[in-house]
């Protein structure tokens, strides 16, 4: 349902992702939850995911998130929109099958936009190409990093170098076995102004002086890609690494996440469509007391709330990625932060419900509802937490209101 236009493109994109979907992903779910319980790591490529990543390659549905047409098909956000919700129905295996998964998709835009041609070369190539994976270290465990200007790394500078010392953490991807490099966020400049103080680096993960520690599970689940604890210590950076420019951190941030945000949320309502779908099929299946449970007002009460908060979700990530796409980033920045809001706390009320209708089996491995659920309460937290997204709204809010004084 949507009151926006598809355009044919994105029409016809979506119509062979779904195909794709259908044919290939879906079947492919036990098979890969298979190789993953006999692998010897839970960071571990299954076969089967390569096997994926070729059959997308092989029938065009690949880079889709990219707008730079040099790179990617060039698809507005409003036009990818839809194909990351397709993607989220099968979130731990559709986005990268088709390499449209995070943090690789920021990373390739940073690089695309900000990159050498020798990083563009070394890196965004195989990155495109599904050789390569990267990860983003801005987030420190000393600190509380929702707020960037509190990043504590040091990035001195000495000669035709930058030191690196420091500690980060819940790096994504870092993990992963193809994981080959790293953007770093640090402070090269502690006496700059507040929002010139950061500065963004690209770092080879086998650099000397870069450890990685220890992975970070999240509500005990290890995801195959991992989220690592990353310790830098007097590592050496050539200057020509550094993205943009010296104090452009937070410029790159913001070119980064407004894109990622959109599709972050709407692999959201991917996973929400999935769990509301597993919901009413559990519903029918299922007798207590001699009537199936989709007899019971609570659950038609439950389906129909899901089915309606699915929607405006949907419709609001939408009228975000329209308005980013008319207006720029800075323009839609409350209805961005709106929807990094809505979308997985929708998500998880979803979630919760096709949990509690699934009984014990609910939060087992037996059904994706548990893993979904460690993914959307960790997604409230990524790319800011909700409290300075609400900050942010009602900071814009009261503005606007002193303004009409």
């Amino acid at each position: 349902m949507t009151v926006f236009e598809e355009s044919d493109r994105a029409r016809d994109y979506r119509e062979r992702l779904e195909a794709f979907m259908d044919e290939y992903v879906y079947p492919a779910e036990p098979v890969y939850e298979e190789q993953m319980a006999a692998a010897p790591s839970p960071h571990f490529q299954p076969q089967i995911l390569e096997d994926l990543k070729a059959e997308a390659k092989r029938q065009g549905l690949w880079n889709l998130f990219h707008p730079h047409k040099e790179w990617g098909p060039g698809l507005t956000n409003l036009e990818y929109a839809p194909l990351a919700e397709i993607m989220g129905r099968s979130i731990e295996i559709a986005p990268e099958a088709t390499n449209c998964n995070a943090p690789d998709t920021g990373n390739m835009e940073v690089l695309t936009l900000y990159g050498t041609d020798e990083h563009k070369e070394k890196y965004l190539r195989p990155l495109l190409e599904g050789e390569m994976a990267s990860a983003f270290a801005m987030t420190e465990p000393a600190v509380a990093s929702s707020d960037a200007t509190n990043i504590e790394m040091l990035m001195k500078p000495e000669g035709e170098e930058y030191i690196l010392d420091g500690r980060k953490w819940f790096a994504s991807n870092a993990m992963h076995p193809n994981c080959k490099v790293l953007i770093v966020m640090g402070k090269t400049d502690p006496n700059a102004e507040v929002h010139r103080q950061q500065s963004m680096m690209v770092v080879p993960i086998d650099a000397p002086g870069v450890t990685v520690k220890r992975n970070l599970p999240v509500f005990g689940y290890d995801d195959r890609e991992g989220h690592a604890e990353i310790v830098f210590d007097q590592v050496r950076v050539p200057k020509k690494d550094v993205l943009k420019g010296e104090g452009e951190g937070f410029a790159i941030s913001q070119a980064r996440l407004g894109p990622g945000r959109i599709h972050h949320c709407m692999r959201a309502i991917g996973v929400a469509e999935r769990a509301l779908e597993l919901m009413v099929k559990r519903a029918e299946s299922r007798t207590t007391f001699g009537e199936p449970l989709s007899s019971r007002a609570n659950i038609q009460d439950w389906i129909a709330e899901s089915r309606i908060e699915i929607d405006q979700a949907r419709l609001l990530t939408l009228e975000a990625a329209d308005m980013m796409d008319k207006h720029g980033n800075k323009v839609a920045k409350n209805a961005i932060a709106a929807i990094k809001v809505v979308a997985p706390s929708m998500a998880l009320k979803v979630l919760d419900r096709a949990i509690q209708v699934h009984g014990g089996g609910g939060v087992t491995d037996d059904f994706p509802l548990a893993r979904f659920w460690a993914h959307m309460r960790t997604l409230r937290l990524a790319d800011g937490p909700d409290e300075v997204h609400k900050r942010s709204i009602a900071r814009n809010e009261i503005k606007k209101h002193r303004k009409q004084k």
